[in-house]
């Protein structure tokens, strides 16, 4: 449901067969990882609005009640409750009939699944005229979706997993063309009602590749004697509702940032969230790009734009901002295929984790379509959370390439190591 400027497919295949209808740790599931490079927008600055967009889809093919019907749902680890089209439309052509399921089961507003298992939605479910418990969801993007609560089996492979509750929605309000394309959304995060939440696998993993090959989404254990011991960094839980922290992110502690082996010189402070909860970090796979708070994306811009001087010819144009938050870009001239050695930007965690983005892939983003003269415009893969008017660090999924990210929900941890996604899929047996 998120804008999208890098599409990023999940095909999906399950290699391993759970025998029974209950999840365990000491089973798992292998899914293929695939991306597509889909035409990027370019938005100008607007004083008054500022368009978001999310860019990064990872779907997953499954069925979807009795007897069962085909869906391909985004899989995205900054949501919570699961959803389907109910209603089809030509906007939304492939959409669920929950008509014809014998397992359906609406979800009424005086359960207790409605009354307290919703709590943590950013929009109070209500009660429809049929006492039904009816809910409505947004994003960054502006797009919307409303509809019911309910009951469903959901099949994966020959194992059946009853009861899920997910969101069963006729209206639907987005500008983006790809999310036709799509049967719904599977939430991940730490939400009670979240697919991983209902599922219990206890762990779930991936490594997102670079561009033309394969990655992997690893659901549950499984020992991986060819991969690094990964370096772990706590999530960080607030018990208290604050109006700017959401709960049930994967969130962590970035205590530092540095360019090269310069460290921005910004207190640990500015990196701990505030009395309201605004300033968590947030490790979201559905966001493609990492936005950090001004004071920070300033210190940063300034850092990294002083390393380059007189390595690439800054754009200085102060009406281009690549995706409404992004205002540092570069020129590059058009029969240039290979960037400049550029230094380093390391994002430093809690428990002396980093996350190292190096490399003219990783840290300068091609603008398609856009040119000054004869040179193509590059911009830099760090953007203002301020533009975007969240109050929140966000670490998208384009800086967690090559990367093996656990998310530890037993331990409440998240693990990362280095590691080559397209190696890691092949020897994990999944094909390209």
């Amino acid at each position: 449901m998120k804008l999208i400027q890098v599409l990023l497919h999940f095909l999906m295949f399950f290699s391993l067969i759970l025998s029974k209808t209950c999840f365990s740790l000491n089973q798992s599931i292998i899914l293929q990882l695939k991306t597509k490079q889909i035409p990027s927008v370019t938005i100008l600055r607007a004083p008054n609005k500022l368009s978001f967009q999310h860019n990064v889809s990872l779907t997953v093919s499954l069925t979807v009640g009795s007897p069962p019907q085909e869906a391909t749902m985004v899989l995205d680890t900054g949501s919570e409750l699961s959803w389907l089209h109910c209603k089809r439309t030509p906007n939304t052509p492939l959409a669920f009939d929950p008509s014809v399921s014998s397992s359906y089961t609406p979800v009424p507003c005086s359960s207790a699944t409605c009354r307290t298992r919703t709590q943590d939605f950013s929009i109070p479910v209500s009660c429809d005229p049929k006492n039904l418990c009816h809910v409505v969801l947004s994003y960054a993007d502006a797009s919307s979706v409303e509809g019911n609560l309910a009951a469903e089996t959901f099949r994966v492979e020959n194992s059946s997993l009853p009861q899920m509750v997910f969101g069963c929605m006729d209206t639907s309000s987005s500008s983006n063309p790809e999310d036709s394309k799509t049967s719904g959304l599977i939430g991940m995060n730490q939400g009670s009602l979240s697919f991983v939440s209902q599922m219990g696998p206890g762990k779930f993993s991936y490594c997102i590749p670079g561009r033309d090959s394969s990655g992997v989404l690893l659901l549950g254990e499984m020992v991986l004697p060819w991969l690094k011991p990964l370096s772990y960094t706590p999530l960080v839980h607030v018990t208290t509702k604050l109006p700017y922290f959401d709960q049930v992110a994967y969130t962590v502690q970035l205590e530092g940032i540095r360019v090269g082996t310069t460290v921005l010189p910004q207190p640990k402070s500015a990196y701990v969230p505030d009395h309201t909860g605004a300033g968590q970090t947030m490790v979201d796979s559905g966001t493609q790009f990492t936005f950090l708070l001004g004071p920070v994306y300033n210190s940063l811009k300034n850092e990294f734009s002083r390393q380059m001087k007189g390595i690439l010819r800054q754009l200085e144009d102060p009406d281009f901002v690549f995706q409404g938050a992004m205002d540092l870009c570069y020129r590059v001239e058009l029969s240039k295929t290979i960037l400049p050695s550029l230094p380093s930007v390391t994002l430093m965690f809690q428990g002396g984790v980093e996350m190292s983005v190096g490399g003219g892939d990783k840290l300068l983003y091609k603008v398609s379509g856009i040119t000054r003269e004869n040179d193509q415009v590059y911009c830099f893969t760090f953007g203002s959370s301020d533009l975007l008017g969240i109050e929140a660090f966000v670490i998208g999924h384009h800086h967690q390439q090559n990367l093996w990210m656990e998310f530890d929900l037993a331990k409440s941890r998240l693990g990362l190591a280095e590691v080559r996604c397209d190696l890691a899929s092949q020897r994990l047996g999944v094909p390209h």
